[in-house]
């Protein structure tokens, strides 16, 4: 069994990110601590696979991003991201959200 640890990290990072947009809602999230945050798990993320995996979750029109100026990004979440986040819908494949096992299922 060939086990795909690029696939792994791409999910398991997106959602980070939803959990860290969620936590940082209503306010808007600098992509400053989306990195640091995505350090903390990953120490080698790099800003480009940030953004990338924001990119992704917009396309899936889970993230809202506002793309500034002066270069920087501010991301939130969306209603349907705010459902991932929160378990109230499900979950398809491509972002690493656990199981829920707590209260039954789903």
């Amino acid at each position: 069994m060939n086990i795909d640890h690029a696939k792994i990290r791409r999910e398991s990072l997106r959602w980070l990110l939803i959990l860290a947009l969620n936590h940082s809602r209503p306010v808007r999230a600098h992509e400053s601590m989306l990195q640091s945050t995505a350090r903390g798990v990953y120490s080698d993320t790099t800003d480009v696979e940030v953004r990338r995996e924001l990119g992704y979750l917009e396309e899936r029109h889970l993230t809202d991003i506002e793309r500034n100026p002066a270069g920087f990004w501010l991301a939130s979440l969306t209603s349907a991201g705010v459902d991932i986040a929160e378990y109230t819908v499900d979950c398809r494949p491509g972002i690493a959200r656990p199981e829920k096992y707590w209260a039954g299922s789903s």
